[in-house]
């Protein structure tokens, strides 16, 4: 008995019986998009001075690490110092034999330990947050019901950033063609999760109540920037200003200080940006510097 063939299918289109990787899947970011893991060059990391070694870019996914890097530093723990160090996933720096020993899954950003006898690495930024978190005893809730709000909180974006990045903002903006279902499904689902994140906010100042902690901070650099209309130019296909909770919490986290100097790191765009960081001392100066003005 032969099998029906789905409703729905665009005319002149039918899958394959088996899927074969032939062309680029086009789009903005389809020279570093493959079906394949490993590495496709040798290539060592660079290890710099400080105990902890990261090696990035400054996407949300990025950003997430360099803030939480940046507020422990605010807290006195000397021990959190880091080197940032640029992947230009554009290059395929992520598929450097050292990258790809960091991180298997080739995705930024990768972070290593070097704090003890031996480095250790931990790749997924939400892994990173708790890792650093549970190292410092610092912006993590201690008691059960705390901790347990903030780990799912956590775990929340992890599982939900995939709906906003691959889904919304690749058919909404990066797409090589436009298409209405696509756009559709992943616009209501960003807007579903936006109205979990305002509904939340109307009765709590951050994501675990009374105190900031890494589940803002894991949140923070995706949907923040998608509420202040930051991301993929969809400010009002979205409608960001009506989530006027979400807007609430993302100025209060935008204001501090460590937010500030960690949303730079790894950026080589915007008006502020550095693309390196070894000392705190390099951040201060690219936020002091002026704007170079349009030619």
């Amino acid at each position: 008995m032969s099998e029906e063939k789905r409703p729905g299918l665009p005319e002149g289109y039918e899958p394959a019986k088996v899927w074969k990787w032939e062309t680029e899947s086009g789009g903005r970011f389809a020279k570093i998009n493959r079906p394949i893991a490993g590495a496709t060059h040798e290539k060592d990391l660079p290890v710099g001075k400080h105990p902890f070694q990261l090696y990035s870019l400054g996407t949300p996914n990025g950003v997430k690490i360099t803030v939480m890097l940046e507020e422990l530093l605010a807290l006195g723990h000397k021990g959190a110092d880091y080197d940032a160090w640029l992947i230009n996933i554009g290059d395929g720096d992520q598929f450097s034999s050292g990258f790809v020993a960091a991180n298997p899954n080739s995705k930024i950003p990768a972070l290593m330990d070097h704090s003890g006898a031996e480095p250790i690495r931990i790749f997924e930024s939400g892994a990173m947050l708790v890792y650093l978190a549970e190292k410092f005893g610092a912006l993590y809730p201690q008691d059960p019901t705390g901790k347990a709000e903030c780990l799912s909180w956590v775990f929340w974006q992890m599982a939900s950033a995939p709906f906003l990045g691959g889904g919304f903002g690749h058919f909404y903006a990066y797409a090589p063609i436009a298409i209405e279902y696509a756009i559709d499904r992943y616009t209501m689902e960003i807007k579903r999760q936006l109205d979990v994140l305002d509904r939340h906010l109307a009765e709590n100042t951050y994501m675990c109540g009374d105190e900031y902690s890494i589940a803002d901070i894991a949140i923070w650099p995706w949907y923040g920037a998608l509420a202040k209309g930051q991301l993929y130019g969809s400010a009002e296909f979205i409608e960001c200003h009506t989530y006027k909770n979400v807007n609430r919490w993302a100025d209060a986290i935008a204001a501090r200080e460590a937010a500030q100097r960690g949303r730079i790191v790894n950026r080589t765009w915007g008006e502020k940006n550095l693309a390196e960081r070894h000392d705190a001392s390099e951040i201060d100066a690219a936020l002091a510097a002026e704007p170079e003005a349009a030619e």
